[in-house]
């Protein structure tokens, strides 16, 4: 687990290499792609899909 110093330190490595201007835009494209991820786990649930390499799944 990332704690207080370690998450400040990645903080600011990530405001060097993207810069001031462009963390707005990378947020909420993380956003956005985290948000679908999550609908499409939603709908898989929803459809029964379950993976097949996983042997703790009967079928």
């Amino acid at each position: 687990m990332i704690q207080g110093p370690q998450l400040i330190i990645v903080l600011a490595i990530i405001l060097l290499l993207f810069g001031g201007s462009k963390l707005p835009k990378l947020a909420r494209s993380l956003g956005q792609a985290q948000k679908e991820f999550r609908e499409g786990l939603k709908e898989g649930e929803a459809t029964g899909q379950t993976d097949p390499k996983d042997p703790s799944q009967p079928g």
